[in-house]
């Protein structure tokens, strides 16, 4: 990171408070309201409600009906009016109820979301932001826990954005918001009142693009995002006691991929192992896998392990969720299998 960059990003963070991450992420959106009057927030009871984990709580008493607003149950609609208003110069961040919901938009956003500053040479550019919350842990119905980011980070000209932790999320949304181009923006269910952490009150920004490294080690390396940090933490811990030092990167964001950190610590320890609960196949674990077998692969002491959901509709309400989801203990069960090979 340039100087120029870590300054901006610890602009006036000169106070904070502890707070959940869905907190963090109605200050986001409160704060990015308060700066820009070309910023909008709609989607399916936002509004009134102020969403259904109340992410958007007060926002609508606060700045009005017509700067947040409820739309009817038309996801295709929601994201098309969403780029209507990206092309007229405003900062819409539309919310998709739940990720699981988001199909009925996928033509929208395939066909045209990504394609705009390619499709008009720049001369026109989508500065939305569609926000999703995602994943299991919840007991939630079904397509209610649904993990698609693997879909959106094959399209070009979108950015996908997932944080882990309080302090990032509202970072990275207040980046996304700034970000002339489309973000993603996906939001772990389980993570959103699991955790308190300190978070900065003032308005600052993460860059996107950048990973972190959430917890140093010499052995192997863990690698994950969003809702599968804090079970690889339990992981990571439990390792520890067993004299396993594994090192976890957050990647933070998806698309773009921050390579360097990503193979700067596989070729420190050797060892990778990938967590993500969205099915095994071709999900964005094996995007992982295949960056690491071609830049880093003189460096790898074991072959590279992904632990993942399954090729399976994820299960709704019952206690089957907890075997579908990762659990700490399938993770250590791979840092095993990477150790002993």
């Amino acid at each position: 990171m340039t100087a120029t960059a870590e300054k901006q990003v610890t602009a006036q963070r000169d106070a904070s408070k502890p707070i959940t991450m869905v907190a963090a992420i109605n200050e986001a959106l409160d704060q990015a309201l308060e700066r820009n009057p070309d910023v909008y927030i709609f989607g399916e009871d936002v509004g009134i409600m102020g969403g259904v984990f109340r992410a958007t709580d007060g926002l609508q008493a606060r700045y009005g009906e017509e700067r947040v607003f409820d739309t009817p149950l038309a996801e295709a609609g929601i994201m098309g009016m969403a780029i209507g208003m990206g092309l007229a110069g405003l900062k819409p961040v539309a919310e998709m109820q739940f990720a699981g919901f988001i199909y009925p938009a996928l033509d929208q956003i395939m066909s045209h979301l990504g394609r705009y500053r390619h499709r008009t040479r720049s001369r026109f550019s989508l500065p939305v932001v569609v926000r999703a919350p995602y994943g299991g842990g919840v007991h939630t119905p079904e397509q209610h826990a649904d993990s698609p980011e693997a879909i959106l980070a094959h399209v070009p000209g979108i950015k996908v954005v997932i944080p882990s932790n309080p302090q990032d999320a509202k970072g990275l949304l207040l980046a996304a918001i700034e970000d002339p181009d489309p973000v993603m923006f996906f939001e772990s269910i389980k993570m959103y009142r699991s955790l308190k952490q300190e978070v900065d009150l003032g308005y600052y920004i993460i860059p996107l693009g950048q990973a972190r490294i959430h917890r140093e080690g010499t052995d192997l390396t863990l690698i994950c995002y969003g809702g599968m940090v804090e079970i690889c933490d339990k992981a990571a811990e439990a390792a520890a006691q067993a004299g396993i030092s594994a090192e976890i990167i957050d990647l933070r964001t998806i698309s773009p991929l921050d390579t360097d950190t990503l193979l700067e610590s596989v070729r420190k320890t050797g060892r990778a192992v990938i967590v993500t609960e969205a099915p095994r196949t071709a999900g964005f674990h094996s995007e992982i896998a295949a960056v690491i077998a071609e830049e880093a692969v003189d460096s790898l002491l074991a072959p590279v392990v992904r632990v993942t959901g399954f090729d399976a509709p994820y299960p709704p309400f019952t206690a089957i969720e907890d075997k579908y989801r990762p659990t700490p203990t399938r993770v250590a069960k791979a840092m095993r299998q990477v150790m002993d090979y």
